[in-house]
């Protein structure tokens, strides 16, 4: 399977020609938590079973064996998965203890580098990933597990090439869920939205031995779905999902983006409560902060959002670097000027066009309108059409003086209308209108 519809030759030539100026959005957090590899997983433990009970094995077969380096590291990939179930940043501080015992035990080991360059993309620490991802290749060329790992720190560290290069290594070595699921965000990325769902069923398809993978890819269909204006595949994708999965809270989220695409924002607004009492992350705050103001509650909307620096500060003291995201909080809801110093760090460490989006709608908030429409060429280079990042483009545009491009970028964000806030597709809608 090549990584876009058209000759892979054209996508490394696209590849090598973005490479000096821009990366292209993480995908750390849209592919699943590999499970523990055969080679390190007690056999006593059931593939099937829950992740707690897969961890409370983990834990005793680690207890048994405080020399063994592949517990430990099973044991830490069972807890960097329980962080995907739970949101609790602090399994991330568990598994830093086991990989740095497993280090220290088997410091050349291929399923040790990978698991610590998995740690490290989790919390954002991108070169830090490609050191291990790098190092667990020359450990082992022929091994396949390093390939997630350098195709994710590349991509977020504008080395478009090698990424595409590596993600193409692990198609045709071992088509699994996690590589259909960077297939489908490369063709996403190039503005490919129908080869982005082709592979991402294919995902679903491939599926895992933890539930919560296959449900993660199958509410990330439904985010596609929603994209593209399909309502009732949206439904059905996140439906499945739960129905993998009962408790992943993500889906559910995406059942209250379809009652607020359907302007049902009360129905919305209520199953964003119930995800945000259960898991508290921030686009899950932002989300139901959102709703309500597009709703009218404004004095909950705005209580609401107040939650954001809590839940910023928890990830950040866990170790997880949130400049980018908290960059676009602060120039949608807060400090200008802190958005354009905290997006600044962040197109530092990671030049994606993550961080050039941010620094965009940074840019704009802070009235600099010039600066801001070149970074919105950036984060629009190659292909990607993001609803969100298109109307930060379009007030860019707008507060450039170019009104000829804020009016076509509008409009491409709005035929996205259905995936973003209530909120954001309003203020969207007015922009068109003042147009």
């Amino acid at each position: 399977m090549t990584l876009t519809p058209a000759n892979p030759r054209r996508l490394a030539v696209l590849a090598l020609a973005l490479a000096a100026v821009m990366g292209v959005l993480a995908i750390v957090l849209r592919t699943p938590q590999p499970a523990p590899t055969a080679s390190s997983a007690p056999e006593t433990i059931a593939p099937a079973a829950s992740t707690g009970a897969r961890v409370a094995a983990l834990q005793r077969a680690a207890r048994r064996a405080p020399a063994s380096a592949p517990a430990a590291v099973a044991l830490a990939q069972g807890y960097l998965q329980r962080v995907r179930e739970t949101g609790d940043p602090s399994f991330y501080a568990k598994a830093d203890g086991l990989l740095a015992r497993a280090r220290r035990l088997a410091p050349r080991d291929v399923s040790v580098l990978t698991a610590s360059g998995t740690l490290a993309l989790a919390r954002h620490d991108f070169l830090g990933a490609l050191r291990d991802g790098r190092a667990a290749r020359a450990a082992a060329p022929d091994s396949t597990l390093p390939d997630a790992v350098l195709v994710d720190a590349n991509v977020e560290l504008g080395r478009y090439g090698d990424a595409a290069a590596a993600l193409q290594r692990m198609v045709d070595m071992k088509p699994t869920l996690g590589a259909y699921a960077r297939v489908s965000y490369f063709r996403e990325l190039q503005g490919d939205l129908p080869g982005a769902a082709e592979a991402m069923r294919l995902a679903v398809a491939a599926g895992s031995g933890a539930p919560e993978n296959v449900a993660y890819v199958s509410t990330l269909l439904g985010d596609l779905e929603l994209r593209r204006g399909h309502r009732g595949a949206a439904e059905r994708a996140y439906r499945e999902a739960l129905a993998v999965f009962p408790a992943h809270l993500a889906a559910r989220a995406g059942l209250a983006r379809v009652e607020a695409a359907r302007g049902r924002l009360d129905a919305a607004i209520a199953r964003l409560r119930r995800v945000v009492d259960r898991l508290p992350l921030p686009e899950h705050v932002v989300a139901l902060g959102e709703t309500e103001l597009a709703a009218g509650r404004t004095a909950e909307g705005r209580a609401t959002l107040a939650l954001v620096g809590a839940q910023e500060r928890l990830l950040r003291a866990a170790g997880v670097n949130t400049d980018v995201d908290l960059a676009l909080f602060e120039a949608e809801h807060g400090d200008p000027q802190r958005a354009v110093a905290l997006a600044r760090a962040g197109w530092a460490q990671a030049p994606s066009v993550r961080a050039a989006d941010a620094l965009t709608a940074a840019l704009t908030a802070a009235g600099r309108g010039r600066e801001a429409l070149s970074w919105s060429r950036r984060a629009l280079a190659v292909g990607w059409r993001e609803p969100a990042v298109l109307e930060h483009a379009a007030r860019a545009a707008h507060a450039a003086g170019r009104d000829d491009l804020a009016r076509a970028r509008v409009r491409a964000a709005l035929r996205g209308a259905d995936a973003l806030s209530p909120w954001r597709a309003a203020r969207a809608r007015r922009l068109e209108a003042a147009l």
